[in-house]
């Protein structure tokens, strides 16, 4: 290599190194804090020093239920009489103002409007309105912020989910999980600050990838782990036959000494990265297998989530687990439940989805509660998009289906510093937001906040640029924090 091309590797590298120094102790802006020509003096000031956060943080960690496909919001959560009164009829131009449609409705001669085939009623102190279809749902609705008012700007599943995991709709972006890792590390050395389960359900699914828990151009520690459900949760964890404990030690040893030598020679930060990730390996080979141990569970807990909890890779499986990997110290649990995608058929595969996920959602902020990890652990619940309330394809009395809808949607929040109740408003007819609207920037700020961070401080350069989960826009929803 020649002297030029080493000395500007060494430059490009550089802060990646110095945030590389800090990681075991989260090391959010460790590399910032070293490089004051790389940031402004605020920026240097402003920091986020050996893993703490900004200021006094409501939560300590993330639970967060995606939901993908897109729940309808006005068959679950939105009760919205009007489109039973106008059932049939088309949706209203002043209501739509020329609002864009997929390609799969846009060509429709009408726009029928569906009101929802299941009853809804009030439940708890804020009379929030739920579905039939919820049950479980409806006895812990005193714990929930209802947030109606959210609102994206992708239309279609990959745009609008990959939005809601990294801050925008293209891909090779840090994930809403690996940006925590980033500003906060982990609270166990024994497992990852950011873990991944996966679950399918019965109705239309949407696929999901890595690049939704990928670390972007974060160093490579802070990437989703995903757990299977298989024999071995974490792939390739286990040493291979023949080998023992001790000799995985030695190996790691000598490997860590070839390494280092590899480094003085290079320089590339990601080499001492690979090495903190055998080390977690090796530490993991022991934590793992106790964490994700359901057998110990009391029947008690097993009636709670429900039978399938006990059946690996299910949804209620993945919720338990996720309630033992945050009491262990994982900053943030990911879980994504396919197959919410009503285009058609809509009311057979939402009470399905319902059965699947209903019960152990509720268990998991239940069981949070009771054993007092609520208030520190913020659990999320929700998808990338909204439905329509118009019909896609044929409507009949007791069948519809749903075409994607940016415009206005539901999740909810739970614990962590959120207060309790219902926030914001749409139209009579379900389809525009008229009061405290939310983007999706805005929610990840305030995840951000409720955490201890500022998201317009939680930076990273790359390419000489500054990135943020936020991009250059979001605000904190003050209304929704205790």
């Amino acid at each position: 290599m020649e002297k030029e091309e080493y000395e500007y590797g060494l430059n490009m590298n550089r802060r990646r190194f110095l945030t590389t120094l800090g990681m075991g102790i989260g090391g959010a802006a460790l590399g910032s804090l070293l490089i004051p020509d790389l940031f402004s003096g605020k920026d240097v000031q402003e920091a986020v020093i050996n893993g703490l956060p900004h200021f006094a943080p409501k939560a300590k960690r993330i639970i967060y239920m995606f939901q993908n496909g897109a729940p309808s919001q006005l068959d679950l959560f939105e009760y919205k009489p009007k489109l039973q009164e106008m059932q049939g009829q088309d949706l209203p131009e002043s209501v739509r103002q020329g609002q864009r449609l997929t390609g799969m409705t846009a060509n429709q001669a009408k726009f029928p409007l569906a009101g929802s085939i299941f009853k809804f009623a009030q439940y708890g102190e804020h009379r929030a309105w739920l579905s039939e279809l919820l049950p479980y749902t409806s006895r812990i609705v005193d714990d929930l912020c209802i947030v109606k008012s959210l609102y994206t700007e992708a239309i279609n599943h990959d745009p609008a989910l990959t939005f809601f995991q990294t801050g925008a709709q293209v891909g090779n972006r840090p994930s809403f999980g690996s940006w925590l890792s980033y500003g906060l590390g982990s609270e166990n050395k024994n497992l990852p600050a950011f873990c991944v389960l996966l679950s399918r359900g019965k109705g239309n699914g949407q696929g999901v990838y890595s690049k939704l828990w990928s670390n972007g151009f974060l160093d490579s520690i802070h990437q989703g782990v995903q757990f299977s459900n298989g024999e071995n949760p974490v792939q390739y964890l286990n040493n291979p036959d023949g080998m023992d404990k001790q000799e995985r030690r030695k190996m790691l040893d000598k490997l860590d000494a070839l390494n280092n030598e590899s480094y003085d020679a290079v320089g590339d930060p990601e080499i001492k990265t690979k090495v903190q990730q055998y080390e977690m390996a090796y530490r993991m080979q022991t934590a793992v297998p106790e964490v994700t141990d359901l057998s110990k569970e009391p029947e008690s807990i097993i009636k709670l989530y429900g039978a399938d909890c006990l059946v690996p890779g299910t949804y209620a499986a993945n919720c338990l687990l996720a309630r033992k990997l945050s009491e262990n110290g994982v900053r943030f649990v990911q879980l994504y439940h396919q197959g919410w995608d009503g285009h058609n058929n809509l009311p057979k595969e939402l009470a399905g989805q319902c059965k699947d996920t209903d019960q152990a959602s509720a268990a998991l902020v239940t069981d949070l509660k009771q054993r007092g990890l609520l208030d520190e652990t913020l659990v999320i619940w929700g998808g990338e998009f909204g439905r329509t309330n118009y019909c896609q394809g044929t409507l009949t009395k007791d069948n519809y289906g749903r075409d994607h809808h940016p415009r206005c949607f539901t999740m909810w929040m739970a614990g962590g510093g959120v207060k309790p109740g219902v926030y914001g408003e749409t139209d009579e007819f379900g389809y525009n937001i008229i009061s405290n609207p939310v983007h999706v920037h805005d929610f990840h700020a305030t995840a951000l906040s409720l955490m201890g961070l500022d998201h317009e401080r939680l930076v990273f350069k790359h390419m000489g640029r500054r990135y943020r989960l936020t991009d250059v826009a979001g605000k904190v929803v003050k209304d929704i924090i205790a």
